[in-house]
């Protein structure tokens, strides 16, 4: 690593920060209504068409912290991290079967949040409100992984100062970075990152292009990239005993690989900030057809992914795995191009930042304020809240990452992602049947998340003594697995199981507001927004 500035690289750095930082406050201009509504600032007025929500959707699900996280883990362990790429295909066919279904539903209805359409199927604001806690608390370390990527770069460029340098003027640039994203988000709402995305994605399918490329021919080629690869693999690793890694996963990580990758496709599209970007298209069709040329992404990760191995072969040294392909960025390409590189990364940072902080905001506003604080809120005044709330997630985001080790915050989001698949049973599952209790599915999400959270927590690592991995041994089969794969079939159990017992003592099931034919409708059968009065609604709770 460079001890001094990469003035170049900064310079090309900056260029491009200011260029999206324009475009995010121009944004606020774009296809704007007169209007002031959770429709218009947090779903740019339902308004996208495909290509745009192919960006937006790409920009939200491939971040910066895909960027850093995927070749680093095939960087630090071998094959084992490219679980990233089968799962990102398996999600499409997965999303392919209700996503036109969630979005038709919630245009009927005017639903802004996951939330919403469930305490409008099942008729409980606590399952509601169990959804949107889950997804607020699985949203905000994702959050802080998007500044640890800009940061990562940050350090790379030799931006800062050393380790000895005052705080303040250490982490400087990351708070102005901070307080441009939380300016235009502010201002714009989900039209911003749209338009970003747009500028984030062409630079990081150029860096991908140019690398796959260029690197391997300064390296003399992928024969020996993977022979050097697997030398490094094959030497001991001191903390563990066994070795570094594979070229390939081993049988004993078999069931670990495949339960991560299938158990990290049913939880994507559960995220609040997928969903928000879902949600802002403008027809059903739409939906469709994003599912099916989304896939071009993966095919970028998987090159994406070569990376790992290229950074091996080139000799990065770093402590920290996070700083491997910024570092192989900077050794490999000219200053110029490693800035152009170091760009992609950072604003594709911002872009997914931006939508979750939005996406939180909004469970936050409909779910919590509106459902028990203020009921009559009006659309001004919950565009309102919601604007004031994205920006004390990203200030949240921000304390986490300055305060804390780094990898707390990577263990957090492998948490995130184990609680939000808690919630597929009353999402998905309420998509296509109504035949599931609404206390059945609150108490299979609360067994769901207890198990997770406590298995979690035992997991140990070299360097951790708790939330060391995502994985354990799977109760009954003896296999190593996900965790959230785990916590998800007993959620599932539970959720049948208690169904079953509720409904023989004709528990009360709540309203439901909607009618098979919402879940087909498109764009023009808009129709009549409903909305339980808050007296009904509360006698469903």
């Amino acid at each position: 690593m460079n001890d001094g500035v990469n003035g170049v690289a900064l310079a090309v750095f900056i260029f491009f920060f200011l260029a999206v930082t324009v475009m995010g406050f121009l944004a606020a201009r774009w296809r704007r209504a007169e209007t002031e509504s959770l429709d218009e600032w947090g779903l740019g007025g339902r308004s996208f068409g495909t290509w745009v929500t192919w960006f937006l959707l790409g920009g939200d699900l491939y971040t910066a912290y895909t960027f850093v996280a995927v070749p680093a883990a095939i960087y630090a362990a071998g094959a084992a991290g490219f679980f990233a790429v089968p799962y990102t295909i398996l999600v499409y066919p997965l999303i392919f079967t209700f996503l036109p279904r969630l979005w038709s539903v919630s245009h009927k209805h005017g639903y802004v949040t996951t939330s919403d359409f469930v305490r409008g199927r099942f008729g409980s604001k606590g399952l509601s409100l169990a959804v949107a806690v889950t997804g607020i608390l699985a949203t905000m370390p994702y959050i802080a992984l998007q500044l640890v990527g800009i940061q990562a770069v940050l350090d790379v460029m030799g931006v800062g100062g050393g380790e000895d340098t005052n705080w303040f003027v250490k982490d400087l640039p990351l708070l102005i970075a901070f307080g441009v994203l939380a300016a235009y988000t502010y201002s714009s709402g989900l039209r911003a990152p749209a338009l970003i995305a747009f500028v984030k994605d062409t630079l990081i399918y150029i860096v991908i292009a140019v690398a796959i490329i260029y690197i391997p021919i300064k390296l003399g080629g992928f024969d020996e990239i993977f022979a050097k690869a697997g030398e490094a693999y094959s030497q001991t690793n001191p903390a563990t005993g066994a070795p570094r890694g594979a070229l390939a996963p081993g049988e004993a990580g078999q069931w670990t690989y495949a339960t991560l990758a299938l158990g990290s496709a049913l939880a994507l599209f559960m995220y609040p900030h997928s969903i928000t970007a879902t949600l802002s298209s403008r027809s059903r069709e739409v939906i469709r057809r994003n599912t099916t040329i989304l896939p071009l992404y993966s095919l970028m990760l998987g090159l994406l992914a070569l990376l790992g191995f290229m950074a091996i072969a080139a000799g990065v040294k770093v402590s920290n795995g996070q700083l491997a392909i910024p570092q192989l960025f900077e050794d490999m390409f000219p200053a110029w191009f490693a800035g152009v590189a170091f760009a992609a990364i950072g604003i594709g940072a911002l872009v997914p930042a931006a939508i979750m902080s939005i996406a939180a905001a909004n469970l936050f506003t409909r779910n919590i304020y509106k459902d028990f604080i203020r009921p009559d809120a009006t659309p001004a005044q919950e565009t309102k809240v919601s604007k004031l709330v994205s920006l004390l997630v990203k200030v949240g985001a921000l304390v986490f990452v300055l305060t804390m080790d780094k990898t707390v915050a990577i263990n957090f989001q492998l948490l995130g992602g184990i609680w939000i698949l808690q919630t597929f049973p009353a999402l998905v599952g309420g998509l296509f049947t109504r035949w599931f209790h609404r206390w059945a599915l609150l108490a299979g999400w609360a067994v769901g998340m207890l198990y997770g959270t406590v298995a979690a927590y035992g997991v140990a690592s070299p360097t951790q003594k708790h939330f060391g991995g995502s994985s354990k041994e799977i109760p009954g089969i003896g296999e190593i697995g996900y965790i959230g794969l785990t916590a998800f079939v007993l959620n599932v159990v539970v959720t049948v199981v208690l169904t079953f017992a509720l409904k023989a003592l004709k528990a009360p099931e709540g309203i439901d507001e909607t009618s098979p034919e919402d879940y087909t409708a498109d764009a023009g059968d808009k129709g009549v927004q409903v909305e339980l009065p808050p007296a009904t609604a509360g006698a469903n709770h």
